[in-house]
């Protein structure tokens, strides 16, 4: 049966990159595609229509779509894609907060992409991998055998996951310090694989789980006081 216009939910299958991102950062923002569509000025059947198929809307649509997402056309179309974070320009008096333990764990979520950073024998290293958090609140992350991941084991590691909107400039970072232990047991192993939300980016035969118990978390957040413009 096909999806009512009005759903919140994306559908597995979707069309085009643009798409995508629309969706992605109307969900970031707690909207469903009424909400979108009011501030658009479209129909709810039209935002389905954008975030599923090969749309290519006109330029003035792009625009307040942007403007109704807090982003840039840039940003929906890709443009900023080759580009690290963080170029925008920072926003006038910018409030800077420490967060507490339970706002970084609420920001680590469930899964994502974070960076994973070890002193090994043969100097430091700093690999991006995908994660899930466990019940225990620990992080969970798999590699493939003899990498260099996979040598944490053992050791104090550091966790950092962050996130960055340079329409905003704004932007937050939780950082989790603890040790690695390796998953040997192999019905711990199923368990966290059943965990899992995606497969790893990198793809390949990654089946050696890690898990980083955190000793210490912390987090910060950079964004617009209220009422800036």
């Amino acid at each position: 049966m096909p999806e009512a216009a009005g759903s919140d939910r994306v559908t597995s299958v979707q069309h085009s990159d643009f798409g995508r991102r629309v969706a992605t950062r109307r969900q970031e923002l707690g909207l469903d595609r009424q909400d979108l569509a009011e501030r658009t000025g479209a129909s709810a059947a039209y935002i389905a229509y954008v975030e599923e198929q090969a749309a290519r809307p006109a330029t003035g649509f792009v625009m307040r779509l942007a403007d109704a997402l807090g982003t840039t056309a840039q940003e929906l179309r890709g443009g900023t894609f080759d580009r690290p974070p963080g170029m925008a320009d920072g926003a006038r008096e910018p409030e800077f907060l420490t967060l507490t333990e339970q706002e970084c764990r609420d920001l680590l979520s469930t899964h994502g992409v974070g960076r994973i950073a070890a002193q090994l024998p043969r100097g430091p290293v700093l690999v991006p991998v995908n994660y899930s958090v466990t019940q225990e609140g620990c992080v969970a992350f798999r590699t493939q055998p003899g990498s260099s991941i996979e040598g944490m084991a053992g050791k104090e590691a550091a966790f950092e996951v962050d996130r960055v909107d340079d329409a905003m400039s704004e932007g937050w970072s939780v950082l989790l310090v603890g040790t690695v232990r390796p998953v040997t047991d192999a019905d711990d192993a199923r368990a966290l694989a059943d965990l899992a939300f995606t497969e790893p980016w990198a793809g390949g035969d990654r089946n050696r789980w890690l898990v980083l118990t955190p000793r210490q978390i912390s987090g910060r957040r950079i964004r617009r006081r209220p009422g800036q413009g």
